[in-house]
């Protein structure tokens, strides 16, 4: 945790990064599990992650964390956002649930870096293209078969978090 933080936070500035990020465990568990049966990424779940993220970031902020991580987060949650909307206008395959889920991974892969925010968007469609590709070898599925996307970006964006920065430096970003 502390690897989210350039310099050291006070305690409530710790306690609120905390918060944050396991509050965005157990929303990443229940959408996981929900996409991977319904194909669905619902409101109900997603749209929280925004004020919830935002709001303990920003307690964080006013703590003692680096107002610079909140700047970093909103730019990533943006970022993130505007390419997923993208990909559905070009019809891409992604629904509007990915879209939204995607600003709120981009704003907890912001604050932890932008070698996290890199690693993470990245690996969502690598673990989803993986999968894809043994979906079809196995013949469980053909080139038009709907796959859900969002255990992928969830996933993706873990592995930033967690080893963004390890990874970034082992490829030498």
């Amino acid at each position: 945790m502390l690897g989210l933080f350039t310099e050291a936070p006070g305690p409530v500035a710790l306690v609120a990064v905390a918060l944050a990020y396991a509050w965005l465990l157990v929303v990443s568990i229940a959408l996981a599990l929900i996409d991977a049966r319904t194909h669905r990424l619902p409101n109900a779940w997603v749209l929280p992650g925004y004020p919830v993220l935002g709001g303990l970031l920003a307690i964080a902020c006013l703590a003692g964390a680096p107002w610079s991580s909140l700047l970093r987060a909103a730019v990533g949650g943006a970022v993130l956002f505007a390419f997923y909307l993208l990909l559905r206008a070009a019809g891409g395959g992604m629904g509007g649930g990915d879209v939204k889920l995607a600003g709120v991974l981009g704003i907890a892969l912001g604050w932890a870096g932008w070698s996290a925010l890199a690693v993470g968007a990245f690996a969502g469609f690598v673990f989803g293209g993986l999968y894809g590709v043994i979906l079809l070898a196995t013949r469980r599925a053909g080139r038009r078969t709907a796959v859900a996307f969002g255990p992928w970006m969830l996933l993706g964006a873990w592995t930033g978090i967690v080893f963004g920065g390890a990874i970034a430096d082992r490829v030498g970003l």
